[in-house]
């Protein structure tokens, strides 16, 4: 399955001195965080930068054509659909997708680059750092998963892809949040060659309100629930995954005593829960939840 990369060894220049490598930013409705990430990404001068819109209502436009960039929309279809868009507008046979909660710093892009090439991956993604404000539930979310067996799954948060590979499996438009975790099941039956950097890493932000952490929840238990109706009982230990990582969160939390955390772990089963019931069984999703 790994794309014959012999004449790509190294990364190459092009005659500006940027990298051959197209850079994809999905973004909605991110203002307060865009611009650290494109400012980040400028200086590592990849080939192009392709910015996806999701139909902001915000001042995020204003921010991102300050920038060098190639605007698209996604025409309120979704982030997969976002990260498809700009893939298929890309330049170069490489791909790099990068959420825009995301900064690089100083080399991580060629850094990461150079792993992917050297080691022949079909998808790398970086390690992710994550960092959020001074709020409770940011914090939480930043020890969760600074100490989550997540922190080694393979993701699309900030990843560098054969672009063939990316366009050929795709990625499945009706998932809000999960479909990396699809996408990933794919590749692996596929017999890809994907992972998870261990010495590159870049900057993941959250915010630190309890809104962001509860949509975040929901959302994954979105996924969970859209995973276990489309791959049915191979996806059906999806169910247990709340339960299992709130019990081993609280487990941790009572050993290193920061029991300032269980209340965080609670919120995380029970809204995954509630995500993955509104999945299955959509009558009792509230009609304000209804997916644009």
């Amino acid at each position: 399955m790994a794309a014959d990369r012999a004449d790509l060894a190294t990364p190459r220049p092009m005659s500006n001195g940027a990298v051959d490598l197209s850079v994809v930013v999905p973004v909605r409705n991110a203002e307060r965080i865009v611009d650290d990430c494109l400012a980040s990404i400028i200086r590592s001068r990849p080939r192009e930068i392709i910015v996806v819109d999701g139909m902001s209502t915000d001042r995020t436009l204003d921010s991102v054509l300050r920038y060098p960039v190639k605007l698209l929309s996604d025409e309120g279809r979704g982030l997969p659909a976002a990260r498809l868009i700009g893939a298929r507008a890309a330049k170069s046979p490489l791909v790099a997708l990068i959420d825009c909660d995301v900064v690089l710093p100083e080399g991580a892009l060629e850094e990461l680059l150079d792993e992917f090439l050297a080691d022949r991956y079909d998808a790398l993604q970086a390690g992710l750092a994550s960092v959020s404000g001074p709020g409770y539930w940011g914090r939480a979310l930043v020890a969760h998963h600074r100490s989550g067996r997540s922190k080694d799954w393979f993701g699309l948060v900030a990843t560098i892809f054969d672009r063939k590979t990316l366009l050929e499996h795709g990625l499945d438009e009706g998932f809000l949040s999960g479909e990396d975790i699809e996408l990933r099941w794919r590749l692996q039956r596929a017999g890809a060659h994907i992972g998870v950097s261990r010495r590159t890493f870049v900057t993941h932000r959250f915010d630190d309100t309890y809104a962001f952490a509860q949509a975040q929840w929901l959302a994954d238990g979105h996924g969970s629930g859209r995973m276990m109706k489309k791959h049915g009982l191979r996806g059906a230990w999806l169910a247990l995954v709340p339960l299992v990582a709130a019990a081993r969160g609280i487990g941790f939390c009572l050993v290193r005593r920061q029991p300032q955390w269980v209340p965080y772990y609670v919120c995380f089963a029970v809204f995954n829960y509630l995500g993955i019931t509104r999945e299955l069984a959509p009558s009792i999703r509230p009609a304000g939840n209804a997916r644009s």
